[in-house]
């Protein structure tokens, strides 16, 4: 008896049991089709992009943070997670105790780190209050393999703080500008160096800057030539455009 003829007389024998041909198709859907899982991770992204699919904490439970992760570790050798809050970050440094934590940016990072990328990323940041985000953008940058360094509250309210900076400035291969309040910096620096600048807006300032969208209109009309803006307090998104302008140096 073939194949064929054997699971007809398994279906006809379950027939004559009063089994439904509903139930059965469900049980076979059940043993020959695969779980279905709320997340399909990317493997191939490393690949096309530079770099694995990261994880965005936002929203997530903490049972499905650790799922995805430990998903991505199955074929990559570093998983990065943003957007993480103290709340769900116990389970994740319990299944992976070397992980690294840092609770101001909201990240953690499964896997050691080594630069990798060619060139020197300055993160600088108008405020001490713009640091949230901007440890964002580091703490990726880090974990992407960049050379990065940040530099810390030398805003346009004390601009002489900035000249002390000149040099690093510019010495930069590629910069991401954090500023709340009127989002004045990446304008200043970007008159200051060629090389390739990101502006962060930040949600840092009183009524009238909306959350942070009066800098964001303020870096998107900004008079210093070629500056690209990324969304307010993406940090995430700043050090992944550095990643992709840097790797071009390879």
């Amino acid at each position: 008896m073939n194949q064929k003829d054997s699971l007809q007389s398994l279906l006809t024998l379950l027939s004559e049991q009063g089994i439904k041909d509903t139930q059965i198709l469900t049980e076979l859907e059940k043993s020959f089709l695969p779980e279905r899982q709320s997340a399909r991770v990317d493997h191939d992204r490393a690949e096309r992009c530079g770099f694995p699919e990261v994880i965005l904490g936002q929203k997530k439970t903490a049972e499905e943070i650790l799922a995805i992760t430990n998903t991505i570790l199955e074929k990559a050798s570093i998983a990065l997670i943003t957007r993480i809050d103290k709340s769900k970050a116990p389970l994740i440094l319990e299944n992976y105790p070397e992980a690294f934590y840092d609770e101001r940016s909201e990240i953690i990072r499964v896997g050691a780190t080594k630069i990798i990328h060619p060139g020197k990323l300055l993160i600088v940041t108008a405020g001490t209050s713009d640091l949230g985000p901007a440890n964002e953008a580091y703490q990726c940058a880090l974990t992407f393999g960049l050379d990065a360094e940040l530099i810390c509250d030398v805003g346009v309210a004390g601009i002489h703080r900035l000249m002390r900076e000149s040099d690093k400035i510019s010495k930069a291969d590629c910069l991401i500008v954090a500023a709340g309040m009127e989002g004045a910096l990446p304008s200043v620096v970007g008159g200051l160096t060629a090389a390739p600048l990101i502006a962060l807006p930040t949600s840092v300032g009183y009524g009238a800057s909306f959350g942070g969208l009066a800098a964001l209109l303020a870096m998107l009309n900004s008079c210093a030539s070629g500056i690209s803006v990324v969304n307010i307090d993406n940090g995430f998104g700043a050090a992944y455009a550095a990643l992709r302008i840097l790797r071009q140096k390879a």
